[in-house]
């Protein structure tokens, strides 16, 4: 039984379209919490971390919008994701845009450090997140945490991460569009990068059992991070950055058992749900059905659907 730690993040600075900042409670209304408990587990539910009135802070990239309101979700939920890993808790944190990852990460990371024990990274998600606040172009910071979890310089306005995590302990998984900066970088970085195309050549087990492996034998906490980009947008339309052939839903329900099984997820963030796009709750519905998979119900727990 797992002592489940729910965080809201309702994150809507890190890109420009409105609506993420009701994920949180999508989320819930989908029925998360009970879809847990279903599965035997505790859920605390911490609440939703409140949305900061700030002071603007400049930056010499002038397209970098909203810095101060990243930098103050950024520290609090480094905060938040630490306290729920101290007390011995699985947090999930509730978003929200995928800037919120520049904090979550960076609590799993001063936890594992200060636990003596290397830290994980899987990156389930359409873009690969590698800019920095100098690179962008958009100035959205939801294109920027995994450069910041790796190191990169140009994060000076952000607080130092507290471990950066090495590039060979990141894997992307089911990437499938990159910017021509994004992608000169990660040629400079040994990141696991299994795009699209490599899931069709190879299928979804075997690179995934492969890092899995790395973890295990490492004796490494897992981080997940998971994008509604991540599936197809068929199937998961409620999302600002739809990218055509994403993860169906067998494909992503089979990594979630596979992460399910491996028994090394130690914390993940669920990102980037926009309910103001979504089809009647479809998208928050199966989002809430792949934490349930990854909670530990298989394919022959699932009901029957009324036609």
């Amino acid at each position: 039984m797992t002592k489940t730690i729910l965080i809201g993040a309702p994150v809507d600075s890190g890109q420009r379209r409105p609506g993420c900042l009701m994920g949180p409670a999508a989320f819930r209304v989908a029925g998360l919490t009970q879809a847990i408990r279903d599965l035997g587990h505790l859920v605390q539910d911490w609440g939703d971390l409140p949305i900061p009135e700030v002071d603007p802070v400049a930056h010499p990239n002038p397209a970098v919008h909203s810095l101060a309101e990243t930098l103050y979700w950024t520290d609090a939920l480094a905060d938040k994701v630490d306290d729920a890993l101290s007390e011995d808790g699985f947090p999930i944190i509730l978003g929200g845009d995928h800037s919120l990852a520049l904090g979550s990460v960076a609590g799993a990371a001063a936890y594992a450090d200060r636990h003596g024990r290397p830290l994980y990274l899987i990156w389930l998600d359409a873009h690969s997140d590698f800019h920095t606040p100098i690179t962008t172009t958009s100035g959205n910071l939801h294109g920027t945490p995994l450069a910041y979890i790796a190191g990169r310089d140009g994060f000076d306005a952000f607080p130092p991460f507290p471990a950066p995590v090495p590039p060979d302990h990141i894997c992307l998984f089911g990437i499938r569009s990159v910017d021509p900066a994004e992608h000169a970088a990660l040629l400079q970085h040994d990141i696991a990068i299994n795009d699209m195309r490599t899931l069709d050549e190879r299928g979804i087990i075997a690179p995934l059992r492969e890092f899995l492996d790395r973890v295990r034998a490492d004796g490494g906490m897992l981080h997940v991070s998971l994008d509604v980009d991540f599936l197809d947008p068929l199937i998961a339309p409620a999302v600002g950055t739809t990218v055509p052939g994403g993860t169906t839903f067998r494909e992503a329900h089979l990594v979630m058992e596979l992460l399910h099984e491996s028994e090394l997820v130690t914390s993940l963030d669920l990102v980037e749900l926009n309910p103001f796009l979504d089809d009647h709750g479809m998208t928050a519905r199966l989002m809430v059905d792949l934490v349930g998979s990854l909670m530990g119900k298989k394919v022959f727990d699932r009901p029957t659907r009324s036609k």
